[in-house]
């Protein structure tokens, strides 16, 4: 039988303690800040003893990595492998950000704001933010390969410095930025396509 670790409080922790540790990160690092939680308020918040998050994680260092991991581990795939949009489409669609109001506005993007919190570029949580802003970039030239954009990897660059802007901008002034992100996402994306491939994906939109 296994054995169970009593935490905080004197309760007893089975096998979700690891869940209940990343849980608490994505509720604390987002809300208050990376440097500004301690692994003792962490593991309040989990309800796990320090011994029990030192067995899920070797450090705070491996945690804040592994945190900024669960944030998005398909790289958007919800915009990228939608298959009822044209290639054009997808490049916008990564721009619809829903919100509800100013209480629901989006946060600074995570993996900017763990490497600004950071500071270290050789810190696990930097090197992984640089692998995803670089996967993100990737996947948009991809996108706008398929639309038929004459220079790809300058268009998905130009977006991905869109999107990382309008995030930025948005947490800044509490203001949705978004939406004009999009419409000058729009402006680049028609630049970078040929006619004939505007006209392909006005005869796609159509078909669709």
């Amino acid at each position: 039988m296994t054995k169970l670790e009593k935490g905080p409080q004197g309760r007893r922790r089975g096998r979700g303690a690891r869940e209940r540790i990343l849980s608490a990160s994505q509720q604390l690092f987002r809300t208050q800040g990376i440097n500004r939680t301690g692994m003792n308020e962490l593991c309040a918040v989990a309800q796990v003893s320090k011994r029990t998050a030192y067995q899920h994680f070797t450090g705070k260092d491996e945690l804040v990595a592994e945190y900024l991991r669960r944030f998005d581990p398909g790289l958007m795939a919800a915009v990228f492998d939608r298959t009822d949009l044209t290639p054009r489409e997808r490049l916008l669609a990564a721009f619809e950000i829903p919100t509800s109001g100013p209480d629901e506005l989006t946060p600074l993007c995570p993996y900017i704001a763990a490497t600004v919190e950071i500071h270290d570029p050789q810190h696990p949580a930097s090197e992984y933010a640089r692998e995803y802003k670089l996967a993100i970039a990737a996947r948009l030239a991809e996108t706008a390969r398929e639309a038929g954009a004459t220079d790809p990897e300058q268009l998905g660059e130009q977006l991905a410095l869109l999107l990382d802007g309008a995030s930025a901008r948005t947490r800044v002034l509490n203001a949705e930025s978004f939406p004009t992100a999009a419409a000058i996402a729009a402006v680049l994306i028609d630049a970078a396509l040929p006619v004939t491939g505007r006209e392909q994906e006005n005869v796609k939109a159509t078909a669709g």
